[in-house]
This record gives C-alpha cells, sequence and structure tokens, in this order.
C-alpha cells in the first residue's frame, strides 16, 4: 500500500505541473541552471586535470606515482557514491550535494598547493570524495525535483554540459599551464564554484530537501557503508596490479578481487550480473556500455600515435567532434514521441557502440583512410549517448522515491567499477603481447608486426561486450505479472 500512495502522490503533483513548461519555465529554471552548472564545472575539471597532470608530476618529483593521481580520484568517488545514496535517501540531496561540492573545492585547493606528490594526490582522493557525494545526490534532485516527463530532457542537459569542456578544456588548460602554471588548472575552479552553489542549493531546498516521508526516514545501513569502504581499497589494490605488470602483481590482484566480488554482490540489485528484467539490468548495462567504450577509447590516441603516425593533438582532435554526437543522442532520447522506444534505443546505441569499437581495428590498416576513426568515434558516442541517458531515465523510472538514492548509487558503482575492471584486463593484455614496447610515432621493423596485435586483442573483445549489452537490452523492460 505505501507504494501505491507514493505512487498516486507523484501521479497527483505531476498532474499539477503546467503540462507545457520545460525544465527552463519559470518553476525550474532556477534550479536547471544551477545543477547543469555543477556539471560543467565537474566536467571542465575532468577534462582539463588530464593536460596539467604531467607538468604537476614533473614539477612535484613524482612521475613514477603518476598513475595514482587518477586512482585515488576513482577509488575514493567509489565510496563516496555509496555513502551518497544512503544520505540522500536518508535526509535528502541537499546535504551530500554541499558536502560534495565544499570537498571537491577542497580538493583542487589542497592538489593546486601541494609542495609533494604525496599531498597532491591526497587532494585528489579528496576530489574524489566530493565527486562521488555530487553525481549521485544530482541524480536524487532530478528524480524529487522534475516530473517524469522533464527527465529525459534534464538528463540531456547534463551530457550537453561536458561538449563545451571536452573541446575547450584541454586547450585552456594548456594555455593556463604554459603561461600561469599548472596550479592555477586547479586554484582557478573552486571560486568558480560559488556561482552554482548560490542558485541551485536554494532552489533544492525548495523542491527536493529532507527524506520522501518523514514518518518512514530509512535507517542507516552500515553494512553497505562498510561494503563501501571494501569496494573501494579492492578497486585501488586492482589498479595497483594492472599498473605494475609483474608475477608479484598477482597478489594485490587477488586480494582485490576477493574485497570486490562480495562487496559488488552485496551494492548493486540482486540478479544484476544474472541480467534479470527491469532494474538489474539496468544496472548491469550501464556498466557494459561505460567499461567497454572507455577501455577501447583510451587506446585510440595511442594507436594513432603510434601506428598512423599523427601527432599527440592531431589524435586528440580525431576524437573531439564526440562530445557533440554524444550529445545529441542524449537528446534524441529525449524526445517524447519516443519515450515508447527507451528499451530500443538502447539497444540500438549498443549496436552503434560496438560498430564503432570494431571499426578502430580496421584503421590499424594502412590502406583504411584514417579519418574513418574520427568517423566510427562520432557514431560509437551518438549511441553512447542514448545509451548512457537511456539508462538513467530508466533508473530513475523503476526506482521507488524513498530508493533513489540508494539505486543511483548503484548506477554509477557499475559504471565506475567497469572502467576500472575492463581498463585493468585491457592494459594487462595489450602489454602481454607487447604494447608496451611501442614507440612515438614510428616502430622497428623487428617488432611491428606484434604491437597492431595489442591493439586488436583490446578493440574486439571490447566490441563484444557491446554486443553482450545489445543482446541484454530486451531484458530492461520489467517482467509484466500474470
Amino acid at each position: 500500500m505505501p507504494d501505491v500512495e507514493a505512487a498516486a502522490e507523484q501521479g497527483r503533483t505531476a498532474a499539477s505541473e503546467p503540462r507545457a513548461e520545460g525544465v527552463l519555465g519559470r518553476t525550474y529554471r532556477m534550479l536547471t541552471l544551477g545543477i547543469v552548472t555543477v556539471v560543467l564545472l565537474i566536467a571542465f575539471e575532468a577534462m582539463a586535470v588530464g593536460t596539467a597532470m604531467p607538468a604537476a608530476a614533473r614539477d612535484l618529483h613524482g612521475v613514477g606515482l603518476y598513475a595514482y593521481a587518477f586512482s585515488a580520484y576513482f577509488t575514493t568517488a567509489l565510496a563516496a557514491m555509496v555513502i551518497s545514496g544512503q544520505w540522500s535517501d536518508r535526509s535528502g540531496p541537499l546535504r551530500p550535494l554541499a558536502a560534495g561540492i565544499a570537498s571537491f573545492a577542497v580538493g583542487l585547493v589542497l592538489a593546486g598547493s601541494a609542495q609533494s606528490m604525496w599531498v597532491f594526490i591526497a587532494g585528489r582522493a579528496v576530489q574524489g570524495l566530493g565527486g562521488g557525494l555530487v553525481i549521485v545526490a544530482l541524480y536524487v534532485v532530478v528524480s524529487r525535483a522534475y516530473p517524469e516527463r522533464l527527465r529525459p530532457s534534464i538528463l540531456a542537459a547534463f551530457a550537453a554540459s561536458w561538449v563545451v569542456p571536452s573541446v575547450v578544456g584541454p586547450l585552456a588548460a594548456g594555455t593556463v599551464t604554459e603561461h600561469l602554471g599548472w596550479r592555477w588548472v586547479f586554484l582557478g575552479i573552486p571560486p568558480l564554484v560559488l556561482l552554482p552553489v548560490l542558485v541551485a542549493l536554494p532552489a533544492i531546498r525548495r523542491r527536493a530537501a529532507g527524506p520522501v516521508d518523514p514518518d518512514r526516514v530509512p535507517a542507516l545501513d552500515r553494512r553497505r557503508i562498510g561494503l563501501a569502504g571494501a569496494i573501494a581499497v579492492g578497486a585501488g589494490l586492482l589498479q595497483y596490479a594492472g599498473q605494475d605488470v609483474r608475477w608479484l602483481s598477482a597478489v594485490p590482484a587477488v586480494a582485490g578481487a576477493a574485497l570486490l566480488v562480495p562487496a559488488v554482490r552485496g551494492l548493486l540489485p540482486r540478479g544484476t550480473y544474472a541480467a534479470a528484467r527491469g532494474l538489474p539490468t539496468v544496472v548491469l548495462m550501464r556498466g557494459i556500455a561505460a567499461g567497454s567504450f572507455i577501455a577501447a577509447e583510451s587506446f585510440v590516441p595511442l594507436m594513432l600515435v603510434t601506428q598512423r603516425g599523427l601527432s599527440v593533438t592531431a589524435a586528440g582532435m580525431a576524437l573531439a567532434v564526440g562530445g557533440a554526437t554524444w550529445a545529441l543522442g542524449s537528446w534524441t532520447q529525449a524526445r517524447p514521441r519516443l519515450e515508447r522506444y527507451r528499451e530500443s534505443l538502447v539497444r540500438t546505441g549498443m549496436l552503434l557502440t560496438a560498430t564503432a569499437i570494431a571499426s578502430a581495428a580496421l584503421v590499424l590498416n594502412e590502406s583504411v583512410p584514417v579519418w574513418l576513426i574520427g568517423l566510427a568515434w562520432a557514431v560509437g558516442c551518438y549511441g553512447m549517448g542514448m545509451v548512457i541517458s537511456g539508462t538513467s531515465v530508466l533508473l530513475l523510472k523503476l526506482s521507488a522515491p524513498e530508493e533513489a538514492g540508494t539505486n543511483s548509487a548503484a548506477l554509477q558503482l557499475s559504471d565506475s567499477l567497469a572502467n576500472v575492471v575492463l581498463l585493468a584486463v585491457a592494459g594487462v593484455v595489450f602489454a602481454a603481447l607487447g604494447g608496451a614496447k611501442v614507440g612515438h610515432g614510428s616502430v622497428d621493423a623487428g617488432s611491428a608486426g606484434s604491437h597492431p596485435g595489442a591493439f586488436v586483442a583490446v578493440f574486439l573483445p571490447m566490441a563484444g561486450v557491446a554486443l553482450v549489452g545489445a543482446a541484454v537490452a530486451g531484458r530492461l523492460r520489467p517482467a509484466v505479472p500474470r
């Protein structure tokens, strides 16, 4: 009965909304501008930090610790996602969002003012805490503050927020690094956080603050908090093992897997890895899509530089159009008349993604024009835009209001964990087949034969993973009771 009453209440709320009003209408304008600006700043930082990181590691004499500056962010973000889901379901998304923004800003200041590489890595870890808290809290804001008909549009706006940073971010970060120093790439962002905070938080307080039902506040699940710590440590050990490919690395790899497997089983919906119909398959699909695409994309610039002789800048530009087509794919799934076909759109997106990843292997052939990779990646990003936004919409649709935080955390966990695991697997396979010996812009004749095979051994399996996603897309819709 409570679920029926909650659904009825949602129906009454949706019925009372002005039917013609969009996400930029008077009711939602300040909230939309505020939360989209938060996403924009996070996107800009994510795109810019990779450009400034080499200079920071060199200046802090920490090139040997370079990879940990990235893994520190991801491992703490994993734990923060679970905490944010619990926190949001208990007291609403306002507090975890505010705490996440503050933590993100503190991490930027800590990294930007660091005098040693370990302090810099600590700053990145604090940033990860903030990023994990923010991303889940934002999904809960969307669930509570927007009626179901507007959720595809606001999620499409999130995707569009990454377009400009993906193109301008690296260029702006490079210019700032060259003329002002790498520290200002980090220290320049915290003052900009004040604007979205002042705009978004009051609007969230009005429309989405507090628990769904003050008389039934969910109890704190301490077991899930413990599993969050286990999943962060396990992911960190796996990343460490993937960065140091030796026989001894099997020890942290096994320890990481021993922590991850039970933690994942406890934090993701039951039946996720069996592709149970409905919510479990939505969560699984997110991991399949994000993991396969990101793992493949990480090797595309290296392939273009070492196998086709492109400059680093040209290799990056070959993928730049993907940001725009990703947003276009997200916009496509947000069209109201396509609502009934959302599951089919996700399947189509996975097929486009698989085609793009497989096409990357074709570019290893000198007779294939190198511009094919740009076209293929534009198509793949269009598919990813439909899949990522589509699964987000489906998750919120299938989640009861008081479970939006926990389920959103599961979606983000699936996304991040798949990235960690598939990147680690791809890295090990690539190194084992001689990929680590690839030169910069040229390959000696004696070893040229093995290097293309190392790339093929990454691209084709990841295309296969994407095809698995297309195969299980029919299970996104919950089973209809007899």
